[in-house]
C-alpha cells in the first residue's frame, strides 16, 4: 500500500514551494503526477498553484467539496500532490486515502493545520487522523526568533480572533508566530480595544 503524508506548517512556511519543488524533481526523473487543489482557494486564479517566491503550476484538477474522484484518471500517475490541503473535506481525504489502497499511488497533502482561531481545518482534521506520515515544514515567528505553530490574523493593525475561519489573504493579513507571541498580540488586541471603547 502506498501511503498518504501530511506536510503541514504556518502560513509564510513555503508548504507550496515545497510541493512545486517536489513536482518538478518527480518530472524531471520522467515520472507523471497530477496537481489537485481546493476550488475555494482562487487567490492566483482558479487552476493555478501559485507560491509566494513566484513559482506556479496550473492544477490538473479544481475540487469542491462534494467533488467525486474519477479514479480512472490516474493510471500510470506516480504521485498524487495536493495543496492547500486544509480546504478539502474530509470526503474528499477519505477519498484520496483510498487512491493510496485501491491504485497503490503515494498522495502528498500540504496545508495548515489550524486557523487563526487556533482550530483544526475539517481537511487538516482528517489528515491528522489518517495520513501514514505527518511531517512539520518548519518556519520562525514573524516576531522573535522561536518556531512558529500559529497563524496569526491582523485586521487595521491589530490582532483578532474574530471572522470566519476561511478568509483568503496574504502577508498583510496573517503571520507565522510562536504561541507566545499569538498570545500577547491577542492580549494586546484586546487592551487596545477595551481603551478605544472607554474614550467614546
Amino acid at each position: 500500500m502506498a501511503k498518504m503524508y501530511f506536510r503541514y506548517g504556518t502560513v509564510s512556511s513555503a508548504k507550496t514551494l515545497n510541493l512545486l519543488a517536489v513536482a518538478h524533481n518527480y518530472r524531471n526523473q520522467g515520472k507523471k503526477i497530477y496537481l489537485i487543489k481546493p476550488e475555494l482557494d482562487n487567490r492566483f486564479g482558479k487552476d493555478k498553484i501559485k507560491s509566494r517566491a513566484g513559482l506556479e503550476k496550473e492544477a490538473d484538477l479544481s475540487v469542491k467539496p462534494d467533488t467525486e474522484l474519477d479514479f480512472k484518471k490516474f493510471a500510470n500517475i506516480s504521485c498524487i500532490l495536493v495543496d492547500e490541503a486544509q480546504f478539502l473535506s474530509e470526503y474528499l481525504i477519505n477519498q484520496l486515502r483510498e487512491i493510496t489502497v485501491i491504485l497503490h499511488i503515494p498522495v502528498i497533502c500540504y496545508g495548515l493545520r489550524s486557523d487563526f482561531k487556533s482550530n483544526l481545518f475539517e481537511g487538516s482534521k482528517r489528515l491528522m487522523e489518517i495520513a501514514d506520515t505527518i511531517e512539520e515544514i518548519k518556519c520562525t515567528c514573524n516576531f522573535c526568533n522561536k518556531k512558529s505553530v500559529m497563524n496569526l490574523k491582523h485586521v487595521d493593525g491589530l490582532a483578532t480572533i474574530e471572522g470566519p475561519s476561511v478568509q483568503l489573504g496574504c502577508e498583510e493579513l496573517y503571520f507565522p508566530v510562536c504561541f507566545n507571541c499569538y498570545k500577547k498580540q491577542i492580549d494586546d488586541a484586546k487592551k487596545a480595544k477595551k481603551n478605544q471603547e472607554a474614550l467614546i
